[in-house]
This record gives structure tokens, C-alpha cells and sequence, in this order.
């Protein structure tokens, strides 16, 4: 049998980069997808993939900073699948600037989608998974295991010039992780944070001259790294190479996995050891 046949997860940002390889690596394993993206036709495409492979995926897009977006999400999942064994917090961006230059709106954006939107998404599975897991523990003594993995970054637990927001944000899910390992472990629930170093997305992609843009929503950001730091990245890293999307997820799956049933409140840093 595969390591998660019969799970039901949820991925957000699964349209692309960690995410895209997070929702096909834990469908390879057997579990059954709700894919997020804020971009229908990327999260469209992974639900396709996933299917081609011989996998059992739904989409479910939308904006995760929307206050209506986490019950949906939950009522999605639930509707289609009767039940969540793992959530995968993974959706997010970045808005670089000095502190001098960081708006208003820039703090908040950033917290919003990195710190507020998971929170909401997990207080609005808390009803189901509460009730859930009670009767699991009458009926069978034990409620099933469960896992929460959300997404920080190195940026969040070591700082990182230009992104005081993003690494607000990003320490905020570590903080958020840690507390509610000690809430739910009553319900037989795990949770646990991956923090990436440098992995090659369209966030980090390489470039000289003008740094390329994205689009979230109706705003551009600007993103990437130059071909400098990327170069200084893979000489601090003892693997003497930048992380892949596969390599992310990965490290989310570990988390995922029956093996880490024990491990819960922790942080695992995926940055091929550097040290930043």
C-alpha cells in the first residue's frame, strides 16, 4: 500500500514552483489533492497532471487572503472527499524593500498571506477536525493521525535584508506552528514548519540587469535574485547547488509521512546546509 493512500490533502500556492511538486509528490503516495491557486487556469493545470499520472485531484482556487476563501476551501474539501488528513500552507509571494521604503500596505499584504490566511484556513478546519477526531476516539480509541505543514523560510528564523514584512510574516507561521502543536496534539494532530533557503522558483529565478516582475493580482513585484547572490548562495550551501522544487517537496512530504507521527512543533530547515 502507499504511504498515504486513502489521505485527503490540501495544498495552497499548487500551481507552481514547491507547490506543484508538493501536490504530485503526495498524490504519487496515494493521497487524494485539493489544489489552491490564486491563478484558476495554474491550478487547473496541476489537477490535469495529477489525473494523467493516474491521480485523484480536485482544484479549489481563489485568494487565501479573502476572508471568505478558508471555508470554502474546508467545505471543498470535505464535500468532495468526506474528510482532511494533511494541509499544506504553502501559498505566498514576496514584496522586497528597505525598511525606509516598506509601506503600509506592503506590512500588511505580507502578513496577510503569509500569517493571517493560514491561520484562518486552520480556525476554520478546527470545528470539523475537533468533532472528528472525538469520535474517532470513542468509536476506535484513537483519533486518526493528522498533519499540518506550513511553509516558512530561512527569512523567518535567521532575517534577511530588504524583507522585514516577508520575514515578519515568515517568523509568524514558525510562532504559529509551535502553538498549535500544543493545541491539537490532543487531537492527535501534527504540526510542523519547513523553512526554505534558496529554492530555483520564478521567486528566485536568475537574472542580470533589471530584476524580473510577477503578477499577483493587479500589482507587479518584483522578484529574483541576480546571478551574483544565487552564486553566493551555492557557495555557502555544502551541496555546492541551489534547491529544486523537488527538493521542497521533499522535505513537506517527510512531514507528511506516518514515520513522523512523533514529531510535531518542530522546524525543518531545507536550505542544503547552509547557513545563512
Amino acid at each position: 500500500m502507499q504511504a498515504l493512500q486513502n489521505k485527503t490533502a490540501i495544498v495552497t500556492g499548487a500551481g507552481r514552483g514547491v507547490g506543484l511538486a508538493t501536490a504530485q509528490r503526495l498524490s504519487a503516495a496515494g493521497a487524494r489533492l485539493v489544489v489552491n491557486d490564486l491563478d484558476e487556469r495554474e491550478a487547473g493545470v496541476c489537477v490535469a497532471a495529477i489525473q494523467a499520472a493516474g491521480g485523484d485531484a480536485i482544484a479549489c482556487p481563489g485568494d487565501i487572503t479573502s476572508t471568505d476563501f478558508p471555508e470554502r476551501l474546508i467545505d471543498t474539501a470535505l464535500g468532495s472527499y468526506g474528510g482532511i488528513d494533511i494541509v499544506v500552507n504553502n501559498a505566498g509571494y514576496i514584496w522586497n524593500g528597505a525598511i525606509q521604503n516598506h509601506s503600509d500596505e506592503q506590512w500588511q499584504a505580507m502578513l496577510d498571506v503569509h500569517a493571517t490566511a493560514p491561520f484562518r484556513i486552520l480556525r476554520a478546519l478546527a470545528p470539523w477536525l475537533r468533532e472528528a477526531a472525538k469520535r474517532e476516539q470513542a468509536q476506535l480509541g484513537a483519533a486518526s493521525v493528522r498533519k499540518v505543514v506550513n511553509v516558512s523560510s530561512v527569512s523567518g528564523t535567521t532575517g534577511a535584508a530588504t524583507q522585514i514584512a516577508y520575514s515578519a510574516g515568515k517568523a509568524a507561521i514558525v510562532g504559529m506552528t509551535k502553538t498549535l502543536a500544543k493545541e491539537w496534539g490532543r487531537y492527535n494532530v501534527t504540526v510542523n514548519c519547513v523553512a526554505f533557503g534558496h529554492i530555483d522558483t520564478r521567486l528566485t529565478q536568475s537574472y542580470s540587469g533589471e530584476p524580473p516582475t510577477i503578477s499577483v493580482g493587479e500589482r507587479d513585484f518584483r522578484v529574483g535574485l541576480s546571478e551574483q547572490q544565487i552564486e553566493s548562495s551555492e557557495r555557502a550551501s555544502p551541496l555546492g547547488r541551489s534547491g529544486q522544487p523537488e527538493d521542497g517537496a521533499g522535505a513537506i512530504y517527510l512531514l507528511c509521512l506516518p514515520e513522523s507521527d512523533f514529531i510535531t512543533g518542530e522546524v525543518l530547515t531545507c536550505s542544503g546546509g547552509a547557513q545563512l
